[in-house]
């Protein structure tokens, strides 16, 4: 089942399309413009003044109500004979007059009416699913307003059809010049101003496709919708599975496609909401009340000062009310070298923040460092909560009471390894976030593209993370290891957002560290699994390493689209540049596949050439294909190449079908096993069809014997 809703102004040619599309496909047709048309003149049948200065809206959405829940009305889905009935009579030449023309907009006008004229519409384009139908269950086409935005918005194709005035003028006046009695141009366009006060068909709703169809013929618009059309019904995962009905397949194979089939996740569009900075000296517990409040162990922790470097980002939410928090590294006045950096991070942390919620270690008491930051506090001017932490004893609020001193307000004691006091805080940090001047944060949305930025310690992932920015978003320090929390980013690359995820650097032999280094990779390996792309660098200026290539089969393995990046690709001369076209063909022989970027990410040097790349990978890790165009081009393969003779037989694909998406993975039912080497082969003929650049290809062989045929019917087979 298909809808295909298609709107727009008068003059752009819905009604003559719209119905040529139906047949095209074999579906149903929908005029929803002359269910407006036929209320007006049922109306004007029951006397009713729609001419008065102010027409009885009661009365007339009653009159409409009792047209189609009375069974007075009557319409016809069938495109090549459209037809509408009031009471049995055949009115389709009555509801094209000037008459009803100049008055439909009094009827469409009240909401009321347009409210049961949504629901008629709804139910008829329902009633296309049921397999005795006008389609048989194949859908339907419905134009008119509303239609793209109200009536069907969740159409798995939506189309405004528009055109320039002076076109749609001229067509409208060649048009209604061959009606008797039809209205002029003129009467349109008035109407087409009265409809716009009560429903937008100008610009195109967000999911909508426009199509300016001005300089088109009617072919050309006709053929140009069938695109759209086709191109929707070969997303359907339903679609690509037509024909498996022909073969002998067990329902243990329909159920394993059925189960494999993905849907993109729904759009969800940025939300504004406040950001709490956490901010405090080394060590006071900042990292475990960041995993308090979020309810998981997001942000690395361990019982040394200084593991959390970067300003990290998190979505949280108190007693109904969403908000970002950021955790922060450890504030030293006067540090040096990485420590200077880690204060910068916490300094731009609180200036970009809405509420700051300062943590001080209530067991070691009131330092100097403490009094520092508060003076960095009050030059931020930012509205300030207390956290008194690691205070889990009877006499904690008075133990918390020497923290008065500081002046930022009431201490609230609080132990964020055991949660106590934890909600106190929250109220009052949530309440001054609500007071705030301003809100600085914005959900992330659901719809941006996930890339994680992995690779070894030190290979430029974070600057490459600042560089495609624009800032200093990311700790950057000759030391190895400096990112190890995963820190999320909006960053727009090339005019479109993405959702950026700089990453530790991955240390695959996880038994041999320990401590913020483990937990840290951890995480990195969990990145990848919420991201969708994976960039994987590599530092060009150093020999390509182990370590390097199991970082990049951990993203293969992920099954996520790759694009390979070689950084500090300027720093390498002819010979080095040789070397690794060498190791290209030797030690990147399974990725041959993946788009490969050669950069600098300090200096931004060939930066620009990533976005295509990215979109490239994300393209093929979203590409399905057709079962019937596979099946054909298998059948032709399998032809020209058979299987190797294998224990005397030779193994047959008897069929083959996309069951996902991301990644592409392909299910192939055959008479017996398919070698390895044979299933590199379909591969790498899939690739040189099909493309699926940048994302690799999971293939899965179903062995299916050949049906035996009974007794019976080979005796009945030879007798005749």
């Amino acid at each position: 089942m298909i809808t295909v809703a298609i709107d727009g102004p008068a003059g752009v040619g819905k009604s003559s399309t719209s119905k040529a599309l139906a047949e095209r496909f074999g579906l149903a047709y929908l005029d929803t413009g002359a269910m407006y048309r036929a209320a007006a003149l049922w109306c004007l049948d029951q006397d009713l003044d729609l001419d008065a200065p102010e027409p009885d809206a009661q009365a007339i959405v009653e009159a409409v109500a009792a047209l189609f829940t009375d069974g007075h009305f009557g319409i016809s889905m069938d495109p090549a004979d459209p037809w509408i009935r009031l009471d049995g009579e055949d009115v389709g030449e009555r509801i094209r007059s000037a008459r009803i023309s100049s008055h439909v907009s009094v009827v469409s006008g009240i909401r009321a009416v347009r409210r049961v004229l949504i629901a008629a519409q709804r139910a008829y384009m329902r009633g296309e699913e049921d397999e005795g139908a006008y389609s048989q269950g194949r859908g339907v086409v419905a134009e008119g307003r509303d239609i793209t935005t109200v009536v069907a918005p969740e159409a798995e194709v939506r189309v405004l059809l528009t055109a320039r005035e002076s076109v749609r003028a001229a067509r409208r006046s060649g048009q209604f010049s061959q009606t008797p009695g039809g209205e002029g141009a003129d009467d349109v366009a008035a109407r087409d101003r009265k409809d716009s006060k009560v429903t937008a068909f100008t610009e195109p709703a967000p999911g909508v496709t426009e199509l300016d169809n001005s300089d088109m013929t009617f072919e050309q618009t006709l053929d140009a919708l069938s695109r759209i059309v086709q191109a929707a019904i070969d997303q359907d995962p339903a679609s690509y599975r037509q024909g498996l009905d022909d073969y002998e397949l067990a329902e243990e194979d329909k159920a394993i496609i059925e189960a494999e089939s993905s849907d993109r996740e729904e759009e969800q569009g940025p939300r504004a909401v406040g950001v709490l900075a956490v901010v405090g000296r080394p060590n006071v517990g900042k990292s475990t009340l960041v995993n308090r409040i979020l309810g998981r162990r997001a942000a690395v922790v361990e019982d040394t000062p200084g593991v959390t470097r970067d300003r990290v980002t998190y979505e949280a939410e108190w007693a109904g009310t969403d908000f970002q928090i950021v955790d922060t590294g450890g504030w030293e006045a006067d540090a040096q070298g990485i420590g200077s950096a880690i204060a910068d991070q916490s300094q731009l942390a609180v200036s970009l923040a809405d509420a700051v919620c300062f943590v001080v270690d209530g067991q070691v008491g009131l330092t100097d460092m403490d009094s520092r930051l508060v003076t960095m506090l009050r030059k931020a001017g930012k509205p300030v909560v207390l956290a008194v932490n690691k205070l889990d004893s009877s006499d904690a609020d008075y133990t918390a009471s020497e923290f008065w001193k500081l002046g930022m307000g009431e201490p609230y004691a609080i132990s964020a390894m055991h949660g106590r006091g934890v909600g106190d805080l929250l109220d009052a940090a949530v309440a001054e976030l609500k007071q705030a001047e301003r809100t600085s944060g914005f959900l992330t949305p659901s719809n941006l593209r996930r890339v994680a930025l992995v690779g070894r310690p030190n290979v430029g992932k974070s600057s490459l993370l600042n560089q495609l920015a624009g800032r200093e978003r990311a700790v950057v320090n000759e030391l190895a290891g400096t990112t190890r929390d995963p820190i999320d980013e909006v960053v727009q690359v090339d005019g479109q957002d993405w959702l950026f995820i700089d990453t530790a650097g991955i240390k695959r032999r996880l038994h041999k560290i320990s401590g913020a280094e483990y937990y840290s990779s951890l995480r990195t390996q969990a990145a990848i699994e919420r991201s969708e792309l994976a960039l994987v660098l590599f530092d060009a200026s150093q020999p390509i390493a182990d370590q390097d290539l199991k970082v990049m089969s951990q993203a293969v393995d992920a099954g996520r689209a790759v694009v390979l990046v070689f950084n500090k690709w300027d720093l390498l001369d002819d010979f080095g540049r040789q070397r690794l076209e060498r190791l290209w063909a030797t030690e990147f022989d399974r990725v041959t596949w993946a788009e490969r970027v050669n950069l600098s990410a300090k200096t931004g040097w060939h930066a620009n050439r990533l976005a295509k790349a990215m979109r490239t990978a994300l393209d093929s890790w979203d590409q399905r294909i057709p079962t019937g165009k596979l099946n054909a081009f298998l059948g032709t393969v399998q032809a020209a190449h058979p299987h190797p003779l294998r224990g005397g037989k030779q193994p047959r694909i008897l069929f083959a079908t996309q069951a996902a998406t991301r990644p592409p993975r392909f299910v192939i039912f055959a008479t017996g096993f398919l070698e390895a080497s044979y299933r590199r082969f379909l591969e790498r003929r899939l690739r040189e069809e099909f493309g699926f650049a940048g994302t690799p290809i999971q293939l899965s062989v179903h062995i299916r014997e050949k049906k035996q045929v009974t007794g019976k019917s080979r005796g009945s087979s030879k007798h005749r």
